[in-house]
């Protein structure tokens, strides 16, 4: 029996959650697993706080022969070797764009609209 190590995906659409797990290779995604090692939230902002592994459980299968899949290689590397880098900072918001100001609306539309005034002779 091949034995992998790979993610069971749970959650619902758009906010996925994984747990990892020990798994015969032949055994559907979302299958009954042999063991589970931990857990990982890609939707969780810190970096650090995403994957939650037993390193003792997940050595002891390696040792015995239990391949990861490449996803969790690279997790296992991250948390072995306390390498998450940083999260990128969301870009700045732009302000609102400022409506014009009521004179200068009323006079450009006065003068346009308003015919000019004729001379009233004077008395």
């Amino acid at each position: 029996m091949a034995v992998r190590i790979r993610m069971k995906r749970l959650g619902r659409k758009h906010r996925p959650f994984y747990r990892i797990c020990v798994m015969d290779q032949r055994a559907p995604r979302d299958g009954r697993a042999i063991e589970e090692l931990g857990h990982y939230d890609p939707m969780v902002r810190d970096k650090a706080q995403r994957v939650k592994l037993n390193l003792e459980r997940v050595d002891y299968w390696v040792s015995v022969g239990a391949q990861p899949s490449e996803k969790v290689a690279a997790l296992i590397k991250k948390v072995k070797t306390n390498r998450f880098g940083t999260a990128a900072a969301p870009p700045p918001l732009t302000p609102p764009k400022a409506p014009p100001a009521p004179e200068a609306e009323a006079a450009a539309e006065g003068e346009a609209a308003a015919p000019e005034p004729a001379e009233t002779p004077a008395e």
